[in-house]
């Protein structure tokens, strides 16, 4: 899994590099302060480009069926590199991060697709999925002063449990109960980010019994 994330960090490399192609013939018109309209244009068709690649999941959002589901697939892979950290204010920083980056970009993409709330930006659900896990990951925090390993979410023995708290938050973010469908209103970004912050948060809440109480076949 971790494999797949570094290859998408390959492909921005690759963008950059075009980017610099691209713009290393046009660098004397803009050291004079005289961009040509050919190269605005192909800045900002790249910027478009690589801000829309982005929000779109790294691709992901372009799958033509279940984009939401494909998009929180590659949100298990977020948490996993954040559980990586080893460290639990890594991991919330880390998160808090990502969330406020999505809120960039996918505001930056609704004004690119003329459109509110694509069905292809899925960055909102990537970033949001580690928040359902925060339960978890804070109560082993404060048991053993360290992250829970990534295995102990994906084995044999635990990997029904991590599933079910991805099926529930695909069902809150779909479903959007009160104030999931109203925080879509929010403008821009922000209306796209929180409705599954929310429902990350729905299910945080839901597995508090379990983190606290856990039975013998529980997470971590």
């Amino acid at each position: 899994m971790l494999g797949s994330f570094f290859a998408g960090w390959e492909i921005v490399l690759i963008l950059a590099v075009v980017l610099i192609l691209f713009g290393a013939k046009k660098l004397p018109e803009l050291a004079r302060g005289e961009p040509s309209d050919e190269t605005e244009k192909t800045l900002r068709t790249l910027t478009e480009s690589l801000t829309l690649w982005l929000a779109q999941g790294f691709g992901v959002g372009r799958i033509p069926f279940g984009p939401g589901t494909f998009g929180s697939l590659v949100g298990l892979i977020w948490f996993a590199l954040l559980l990586q950290t080893g460290n639990c204010w890594l991991y919330l920083a880390g998160a808090l991060c990502g969330l406020a980056l999505t809120v960039w970009l996918c505001g930056a993409a609704e004004k690119i697709l003329k459109q509110t709330d694509p069905e292809s930006v899925v960055l909102d659900e990537i970033a949001a999925l580690p928040v359902c896990f925060l339960p978890w990951v804070v109560g082993e925090w404060f048991r053993n002063f360290e992250l829970p390993a990534v295995e102990s979410f994906f084995n044999a023995r635990t990997w029904g449990q991590t599933a079910v708290l991805f099926v529930l938050f695909r069902l809150f973010d779909i479903l959007k109960p009160w104030p999931l469908r109203q925080s879509q209103r929010l403008p821009g970004g922000w209306g796209v980010t929180i409705d599954d912050v929310l429902a990350a948060i729905y299910v945080a809440l839901i597995s508090l019994p379990f983190v606290f109480n856990p039975p013998a076949s529980s997470l971590p």
